[in-house]
């Protein structure tokens, strides 16, 4: 090729990529649990027992709590930014407009109905009714104040971004929680991958074309659980100081989730599926802390027990309750309350997901308009 016409299509190439970066989605559905709730508790008032609507949590950005399980935005809140579009109001939420967008996602959101856990005597540990198909069915309700007729809502979501998760968490944590052997927990991960599977197809055959699939964290490495798991010596992974055998679940989870997506990428070729990535990144934040700006120490939890324990975690003073305490500098800890992450790792998972690495392909990437 020669020079003048290697500089004219290089030319091109950058002009048109910074021209699809560009070009927006007519909105964003997120479906989902704490990671990505942005208030559907809170709607109808702060309950009582729902410390992460209490203030430290939405101090950085907000200045007030919202509801979300942060210090201020979530991963779903940066790239709505990204494409242009408000901040996804929650689908509960009064007089609210759903044509940009809306946020299903509530805090402690399974993948599975609680039918599943009740037929294994785990229904109380699971204290909401916002599964992912129940979510599904608020979209249903949500659908008439955003178009008309089969037809036009297709055509409308097949312009719009949708997000599915993360799932699976809380459906873990349910055996987990609950003392039973890990055993049980794994047994689950084919119920869950069918369950978040079969929503994909569902929010395809009602026109999306666009999807986000998260797997979910390395749960060994957060405070919650490296507090009330405590493990032998080789437990623990030797660079990280996570909990392996809470990682593995995870692992073993993420893994199947792509070879789902996988499958439903092959089933249907028009779609684009993304496999968004939580794991690799807080494995990276507890490797390289630095690397990212925060402090270099054991996986404190930046609100919690006011010092208490060496990860800041403790059940009786958990962040937003009597006691707890926050730390002066949120940006340098990516651990928020032991559970969730602060805005600032949020932060940097969106941006790998939106460019790259995080993400498979990355979301910009994927994008065709």
């Amino acid at each position: 090729m020669k020079p003048s016409i290697l500089v004219s299509f290089l030319l091109l190439s950058s002009i048109l990529s910074h021209t699809f970066a560009a070009e927006k989605y007519a909105a964003i559905y997120n479906f989902g649990d704490s990671l990505v709730d942005a208030g559907n508790l809170c709607v109808n008032g702060i309950p009582a027992y729902l410390a992460t609507a209490r203030w430290p949590y939405g101090m950085t950005f907000f200045g007030y709590p919202t509801g979300r399980c942060s210090d201020g935005r979530l991963v779903i809140d940066y790239i709505a930014q990204a494409f242009g579009l408000p901040l996804l109001p929650p689908s509960k939420a009064k007089n609210a407009t759903f044509e940009r967008g809306a946020n299903f996602a509530i805090t402690g959101a399974t993948a599975l109905d609680i039918g599943f856990f009740e037929a294994r005597g785990l229904g109380k540990t699971i204290w909401n009714s916002g599964s992912l198909h129940t979510q599904l069915q608020w979209f249903e309700e949500m659908k008439p104040s955003v178009c008309s007729s089969p037809q036009e809502c297709k055509e409308f979501f097949g312009k719009c971004l949708f997000i599915v998760g993360e799932f699976g968490g809380n459906d873990y944590n349910s055996p987990l929680f609950a003392g039973r052997d890990m055993m049980e927990a794994h047994t689950m991960i084919p119920h869950v991958i069918e369950s978040i599977s079969s929503a994909i197809e569902k929010l395809i055959e009602q026109g999306a074309v666009d999807l986000v699939v998260p797997g979910v964290l390395p749960i060994g490495c957060f405070p919650v659980y490296l507090t009330l798991f405590r493990a032998k010596e080789d437990g623990y992974g030797p660079q990280s100081g996570c909990l392996r055998k809470f990682n593995t679940l995870s692992w073993v989870h993420n893994s199947m989730l792509q070879r789902a997506i996988h499958r439903l990428r092959d089933k249907y070729p028009a779609a684009r599926i993304v496999y968004a990535d939580y794991y690799t990144p807080v494995v990276q934040f507890m490797l390289q802390p630095e690397k990212y700006g925060f402090h270099k120490q054991l996986p404190k939890a930046c609100c919690g027990a006011g010092g208490q324990g060496i990860y800041n975690f403790n059940l009786t003073y958990k962040c937003g309750d009597p006691g707890s305490v926050a730390c002066e500098d949120p940006a340098k800890h990516w651990s928020w309350d032991g559970i969730h992450l602060t805005e600032a790792a949020y932060g940097f998972i969106a941006k790998g997901w939106l460019n790259g690495p995080f993400a498979d392909p990355p979301i910009m990437r994927s994008q065709r308009r």
